[in-house]
């Protein structure tokens, strides 16, 4: 096997440039996918029989709910990759997704409260699904305190790591809850694995805004690990030249 590609993602040179080029073409993907998936979820989907046009909420609170979860996922390889290969730039990774899921998980918390109230009458229950993904959000803030109270970088990367690695197990809590459980919640209503049980001119728009979101994940984290990037390698003499290039 080739480890080439690997090794490289451990230089932040490699990877400020690489991250320069992926940039514009995530971005652009990005605005056209929540763009035509908005616009079309939002205003030419048919009403849902039974819930009429509140069930267009699910075109942000789905794609918030995936990312939430793929993200801290991804906190949790990035912790693997950064204490067992000792790789900078997976913690780097790591301490800029973290406050990116939280404030996906806050959207999916939030927008699931207000499709809850006209389905549920409520705007919360202590229902499994809706509970395990509030412990989301506290692993987050979690991780994000773990990264910012610690004074030592090296230690808050290794802590944080640690708590992401931990916290792993609630994302399949999450996904089963209401599969293990007796839940309000009803069952998931995009299957990538599975024929979907809407018909495709709801089903589409909300794919649309799935890659959109991702799209949109991809492109605040490259941001915001070019800039990190910058600000640990600032000494250096490629950083200074891509400082003076931006200013």
């Amino acid at each position: 096997m080739n480890w080439t590609f690997f090794h490289k993602l451990g230089s932040p040179k490699w990877f400020f440039e690489i991250s320069g080029r992926w940039l514009p073409w995530f971005s652009v993907s990005s605005a056209l996918l929540l763009l035509v998936g908005l616009v079309w979820g939002l205003g030419f989907a048919p009403e849902d029989y039974q819930q009429g046009n509140s069930f267009r909420i699910i075109y942000i609170h789905v794609p918030a709910a995936f990312v939430a979860q793929s993200c801290y996922i991804m906190l949790a390889v990035a912790g693997t990759v950064g204490l067992v290969w000792r790789m900078k730039l997976a913690h780097v990774a790591l301490q800029c997704a973290a406050p990116i899921g939280a404030w996906m998980t806050v959207i999916a918390l939030v927008t699931g409260a207000i499709w809850g109230k006209p389905t549920w009458g409520t705007y919360w229950v202590w229902d499994a699904r809706l509970t395990s993904m509030l412990i989301l959000l506290f692993l987050y803030i979690g991780v994000i305190a773990l990264t910012h109270a610690i004074s030592n970088r090296d230690t808050a990367a290794k802590a944080s790591a640690v708590l992401a690695i931990v916290g792993v197990v609630n994302i399949p809590i999450i996904k089963y809850s209401v599969d293990w459980w007796n839940t309000l919640h009803q069952p998931a209503t995009f299957k990538i694995t599975e024929k979907p049980a809407m018909p495709i001119e709801m089903w589409f728009p909300l794919l649309l805004m799935v890659l959109g979101f991702y799209a949109l994940f991809t492109v605040s984290l490259l941001m915001r690990m070019r800039v990190t990037v910058l600000q640990r390698e600032h000494k250096t003499s490629w950083a200074r030249e891509a400082l003076e290039k931006m200013s």
